[in-house]
């Protein structure tokens, strides 16, 4: 008899969210503040941004781990706030101030 895990589809949109959403937008606006191409006040979103990042990917990392499927997807549904969270800082923040700045 095979047992299947019931957060395996969790586990596929936390990853993809991890990467579609927190690493490639931290990356875009890293590259976008070093290169000069953005106002320099759009860096300060990655002292809060990074953060956020870096916890939604710890705490996914850590329901990728879990035993228990309730732990998991908890520990899953809060690392893919953290990120939404970020991307929200980070690229609507981007927009607000490239606004303000025209």
């Amino acid at each position: 008899m095979q047992t299947t895990d019931p957060t395996r589809p969790l586990k596929l949109y936390a990853g993809l969210a991890a990467v579609f959403f927190g690493i490639l937008p931290a990356a875009m606006i890293a590259l976008l503040v070093a290169r000069g191409n953005t106002p320099r006040s759009v860096g300060l979103l990655l002292i809060g941004g990074a953060p956020l990042v870096l916890a939604g990917l710890i705490s996914i990392a850590q329901g990728f781990r879990e035993a228990d499927p309730e732990a998991a997807a908890r520990r899953l549904h809060r690392g893919m706030a953290f990120i939404a969270g970020a991307d929200v800082l980070l690229l609507g923040g981007n927009a607000l101030i490239r606004i303000a700045t025209d």
